[in-house]
């Protein structure tokens, strides 16, 4: 079978650290960059590497992009990764398009009308990832994805839950939300019909429709709802 193509438009840290993982994973890897300085062919010597605008059609159409299944739009400038989003998206029909957000306040452009499938911020997974690690009985969102329709979501269970000690078969959760993992002492647990949840359980959960959903979810398992997201502008 012939590995799947992947295009990264942005060749720097983050760029290469996700073109190494990619290639190890078994993708074919190909590199765009505007600035010579950042073509390092020795780091990555299995990547194919193209020194060109990838604001440009012309370089993206010498990148054959319309054969690839993803593009991960990883560039610093957040303009720059919208543009190439778009272009990816309706020039190229490109399946997937995965776009870095280095600027929280710009999060709100990064949706299906600009092509992008997934948008990414670090500045947000890093909070979302600290207030998982200190907070107990709070829904908090960690991802969004599906041009925001879905968002997968984590709590802790307290001591004072009421679903402890009862089988998720027995929990009335929204219709719009599921339980994809339990993570309970290292390990991961598959969130069976009988299988019951303990005080600690970190419960992971997809859920879709908006914050109405997490609100519903966050009662059903004994918690207090994440904020609501800002408007978008």
């Amino acid at each position: 079978m012939r590995p799947r193509r992947i295009a990264i438009a942005g060749a720097g840290k983050v760029g290469r650290s996700i073109a190494a993982e990619l290639i190890d994973n078994g993708s074919e890897v190909m590199l765009i960059e505007r600035d010579p300085r950042k073509i390092r062919t020795g780091a990555l010597p299995r990547a194919n590497w193209l020194l060109a605008d990838a604001c440009e059609l012309a370089s993206l159409e010498s990148a054959n992009l319309q054969e690839c299944a993803v593009m991960v739009a990883a560039t610093g400038d957040d303009k720059v990764n919208l543009v190439v989003s778009l272009l990816a998206k309706t020039e190229f029909g490109v399946p997937r398009v995965v776009a870095r957000v280095n600027h929280p306040n710009n999060e709100w452009l990064f949706t299906e009308a600009w092509g992008v499938d997934v948008a990414v911020s670090t500045p947000r997974l890093l909070t979302a990832l600290v207030e998982e690690a200190v907070s107990v009985g709070d829904l908090v969102r960690l991802m969004r994805f599906m041009q925001g329709n879905a968002s997968l979501v984590e709590l802790t269970l307290a001591e004072d839950s009421p679903v402890i000690g009862r089988p998720i078969a027995q929990i009335a959760l929204p219709a719009d939300a599921a339980l994809v993992a339990i993570l309970r002492d290292g390990r991961v647990v598959l969130p069976s019909p009988d299988a019951t949840l303990e005080e600690g359980d970190e419960v992971l959960a997809v859920v879709t429709a908006g914050a109405d959903v997490e609100e519903a979810l966050s009662e059903a398992l004994g918690g207090t709802p994440v904020d609501s997201p800002p408007p978008a502008r």
